[in-house]
Parts: structure tokens; C-alpha cells; sequence
């Protein structure tokens, strides 16, 4: 968690600090978690799950190709630690999520805040497709515009 805080700090992602990180991370229908190590040190996370009720990209992707919503794997809770970057540990990272999610017959997709530049920027490098920017209700005074993306078939 505390390479976590350091990326809230630094970046601002999340964009609203969970009242309990460790159930942040962990929480909801994982499939799967991976952290990345540098010299010894953990320095990135990365995390794998079934589509929930809030997920906007699972309900994109099955009205474009045609497949449910459970046919997708939700990549999540991607972070880098600020001194780590630039040695291509989120590309490893969301790699290995998408080699799982594919093992599993899923296809990858995923949801980043619009203002995330840097995210945005990382999954359209990795040839992701943008399938919609969407404005998303998170509480009765917070709406916020949602990049939505698909990874490549």
C-alpha cells in the first residue's frame, strides 16, 4: 500500500483515496493479482476480475461483438511506482493479465478516468482500443468522464 500512496500522491489515481486499501486491491470477483519487483523492491500492481455492476467497458465490448458480459475479464488497479517507470513494468503487467484472461477464454477490458493521460497513453501504445469516453455517476456529487478500451483480438 504504500507504493499505492506514493502513485495517489504523486498522480492522483485513485482518484478518490479508498477508506481501506488492502479491500481495495483485494476486493470483488478477483481472478487474478500480479505485483512486479525491481532490485528487490515491489514497485507495481496489477489485478485481473469478472465485470460488476458498475463497469462500463464489460457492457461496450458485448454490445460491439456481439458476446455477453461474462465472456470479459476487467483489468484493474494498475499502478507503477514513480521511480520505477520507464522500464516497461505496466506494459509487463497488463501482459500478464491479458495472458490470463485470454487462458481463460475471457477477453481483456478495461476503464480509465479520461483525465489519466498517462494510462490512456500506455493502452493505446499496447494497441488497446478505445470503444467509447463515457460520463460516469460515482456518487450523488461526482460525475466523471470514463475512457473505455478493449484490448486488441
Amino acid at each position: 500500500m504504500r507504493v499505492l500512496a506514493e502513485v495517489h500522491e504523486r498522480d492522483g489515481y485513485p482518484m478518490n483515496w479508498p477508506s481501506q486499501p488492502g479491500e481495495w486491491l483485494s476486493g470483488g470477483p478477483l481472478l487474478g493479482s500480479w505485483v512486479a519487483e525491481l532490485e528487490g523492491r515491489l514497485v507495481g500492481h496489477i489485478s485481473l476480475s469478472q465485470g460488476g455492476e458498475g463497469d462500463l467497458a464489460p457492457m461496450l465490448w458485448s454490445e460491439r461483438s456481439g458476446a455477453t458480459r461474462g465472456m470479459t475479464a476487467v483489468v484493474s488497479r494498475l499502478f507503477v511506482a514513480p521511480q520505477a517507470r520507464g522500464h516497461r513494468i505496466g506494459a509487463l503487467l497488463i501482459g500478464q493479465a491479458v495472458e490470463e484472461a485470454r487462458r481463460r477464454g475471457l477477453h481483456p477490458v478495461l476503464d480509465v478516468v479520461a483525465s489519466d493521460a498517462a494510462a490512456a497513453a500506455l493502452y493505446e501504445r499496447l494497441g488497446w482500443d478505445l470503444m467509447a469516453t463515457v460520463e460516469q455517476q460515482w456518487s450523488p456529487h461526482q460525475t466523471v468522464a470514463i475512457r473505455c478500451y478493449a484490448a486488441p483480438s
